[in-house]
Order: C-alpha cells, then structure tokens, then sequence
C-alpha cells in the first residue's frame, strides 16, 4: 500500500471499506474463472481457506449490510413464506431468503459450491447451513466447537477440533482441486495474528479520555477483520486506523463529533436496520461507546502451535462460559472506564442474550454502574421499538448523572 509523497494519503476507513467490498468482487471472479467459492461462517478458522487460496464470502456479513441498507424485512417475511419460522435468527433468515432468489439489489454475492460452517457461534448454525447443503445439493463441512463450561479450554476438546481441521483441509482439497502448504499456513497465521493484534489495538484507544473514535466505527469495521484478516492488506489498514486513532488521541480530537459526557458499554450485537436510531439518542445525550466485545471478538490471538489457534476459536462470545464472559464485559469495561450500560435483548441471537440477565446484574455489581436493556434484532426490523430505546436512554443517562454529581460532591 505505498503511496506517492506527494498524494493525499487513502484515511483507513477508505482502505477498509475497499477491502470489504473486494471480498466480495474477488469471489466473483474466482467464479467467473470456474473456481470453487464457498459460503462460510463468520467464525470459521479464515486460516483454512486463506492458505488454500479459496474465496469465500460471509452470509452474517450479507445479512447486516442488507438489513442495514433496509432489505431485512422483505427478505425475513419470504423467508418465513418459504416456511421458516420467524423465531430462528434473522440473519438466517436473510441469507436462506437470498438462497431461494439468488439474488438482491442490497448486496449481491455468488451462489455457493460449498459450505464452511462452525457452531462456536450457535447450534443454530449447523441447521441453517444443513439446509443450504440440502437446497443446493452442495458439500457441507463442519468443524464442531463443544460448548465450554469452564474458564479455560481443556486440551481434550483442542486435539478434537484440531483433528476436524486437518479433516476439512482434505476435504476442501477434494472440493477445490487446491494444495494444502505448511508453509503458507504459517505465513497466513503470522498475518493473521498482526492484523488481530492492530485491530485490537485500534479498538484499545477507546480507553482515552476524550476517546478518539465513535464506538460506533468499530461496527463498521469489523467486517474486515471477519473477511480478510489473513491478508497483508488487511494488517496494513488496521496498523494505519491505529495511528490516526492514536493521532487523534495526541490532538485531543475524535470522529465523535460532540461533548463526551458519558461512556459506556453497548453489548451485543448491532441493530442493524436501526444505526441511526441506535447512535442518535446517545450522541444527543453526551453519550459515547467506549466498550463493546461484540467487534473485538474477531481480533483472534494465538502463537506458533496450532492448538493454541483452535484455542482462540474456542474464546468467541458465544462458546464460553458464564464466567468468562461476565469477565470479558467487567475487564473492558473497566479499562475502557465506563459510566452505564446499554444491553441489546437482541431476539434474533437467543444463546447470546440469554445469559444476558446475569452478566447484567455482575457487570452492575463489580462495576457499580447503571445498565438499561432494551428489546431489538440484528436484522428484521419488527422487533425495535424507536421510543422504548429512547426512554431507556433517557433513564440511563438520568442515573449517570446523578452519580458523576455524587461523585463530584
């Protein structure tokens, strides 16, 4: 990514919106050269497809951008035509709405020859992918994450999943025509692991006061480190938001464009048919997200030894315990020196909101801070009520108030 002296340099946010998009533009022409292109899960190991050289394109990222752009709700109810129910997640939903179309005007992507699909995220992804694979009468391959009730991952459930690795190489091999290389895999890792590393690092300036950054942004960018975080690209434009964030941090300055009143930690997943009114009652009250684990939970950080790589995938939010994500939110929220919190009841990731009521009431007892919940969905905009949000807002901002005036007294 060198650049000419004399011309004015690319912002990060530019690079990371390019790269996003070519994620999708490269599968197409991966298909348009007959290649193999896959359908895969957003926590899927990317170590495996990027080594091999396969293109892949991501039906939760597809999801958000068409709810977002506001297609969630015509894709959620043909969907729900084809006999879905509307009480599995909307980003399925979504994605088997556009399986049946084959097409959408929001984001368009190719048509799969196989499926990667992992359960670190939910159960109720190995159903959604199944019935892809049964649809199309395309392979469907699986790497099988047991849920982990304990803080740390024993080393029995490493060595299984290991072996499940090493199973889909072969099998994507079979399906691609493509070799497997020792060698790339660990330049792939070692990319991986730098792009993480500045994509946590970006995030980490949310600690200063000001912040320098919306926590909003992170959203926005996290679909790269879902997509491309194996690529030299990828590392390069996290390292370069790094230091604009850090820049900024120096100058005192922020793409939070307001007084920052209050910070808090806005959990779980985006609203994405309602950014807007999400960000807007906060930014009108003072109030910045400073902590979030939903964006930084795809900075993955291992070392050389493979196991400590299925390790790494065993730590998303979805696959751990009560424990170990309560102290998740505690750890950032603390360090990010939170006022509230903001805690999305989102009805479409039920694993993820229903240990919500407990990592609550923790978060309130260690942090001694306020939280508000509120009702919403990642993607089928029936579930959000603008005015409940709004008055939850309110009240929390009510409760930070009072207590920075206590503690100013």
């Amino acid at each position: 990514m060198s650049q000419n002296p004399q011309e004015t340099p690319v912002p990060a946010k530019t690079l990371l919106a390019n790269l996003a998009a070519n994620a999708y533009s490269d599968a197409w022409e991966a298909k348009k050269r007959g290649e193999k292109v896959g359908w895969c899960a957003s926590n899927f190991p990317q170590e495996l497809t990027t080594t091999l050289g396969v293109k892949v394109v991501y039906p939760e990222n597809q999801a958000a951008a068409i709810a977002a752009k506001g297609g969630g709700l015509g894709h959620c109810e043909h969907a729900e035509g084809l006999g879905y129910s509307n009480d599995i997640c909307a980003y399925a939903r979504i994605n088997l709405a556009f399986m049946d179309r084959q097409s959408c005007e929001e984001m368009n992507m190719p048509m799969p020859d196989f499926v990667l699909c992992c359960n670190n995220i939910c159960n109720c992804m190995i159903k959604w992918y199944e019935s892809i694979s049964r649809e199309l009468n395309i392979p469907f391959i699986l790497l099988d994450v047991p849920y982990n009730s304990e803080f740390e991952t024993d080393d029995d459930t490493l060595e299984y999943m290991w072996a499940q690795f090493q199973y889909a190489v072969k099998q994507l091999e079979e399906i691609t025509g493509k070799k497997w290389s020792e060698k790339r895999f660990k330049e792939v890792r070692d990319i991986s692991l730098r792009t993480s590393r500045a994509w946590l690092k970006a995030a980490g300036y949310c600690q200063c006061e000001p912040s320098p950054l919306n926590g909003f942004d992170l959203f926005n960018h996290m679909a790269v480190a879902v997509c491309a975080r194996g690529t030299v690209e990828a590392a390069e434009a996290f390292e370069k938001l790094a230091e604009e964030y850090a820049q900024a941090a120096k100058e005192g300055a922020s793409t939070y464009k307001g007084e920052q009143k209050f910070r808090i930690l806005f959990e779980g997943i985006a609203c994405w048919p309602y950014l807007r009114a999400t960000s807007a009652p906060l930014k009108e009250n003072g109030v910045n997200v400073t902590a979030t684990v939903y964006a930084t939970a795809f900075g993955f950080l291992y070392d050389d030894n493979p196991l400590s790589m299925m390790r790494a995938y065993t730590h998303v939010p979805n696959a751990i315990s009560v424990e170990r994500a309560a102290r998740m939110r505690i750890d950032v929220g603390r360090r990010n020196k939170i006022d509230g919190a903001v805690i999305h009841n989102n009805r479409s990731c039920k694993l993820w909101s229903g240990i919500m009521p407990e990592i609550d009431r923790r978060i309130q007892a260690e942090l001694k801070i306020p939280t508000v919940t509120f009702d919403g969905d990642q993607a089928d905009p029936r579930n959000f009520s603008e005015e409940q949000y709004k008055t939850r807002i309110q009240a929390l901002v009510e409760v930070m108030t009072e207590n920075k005036k206590g503690k100013k007294q």
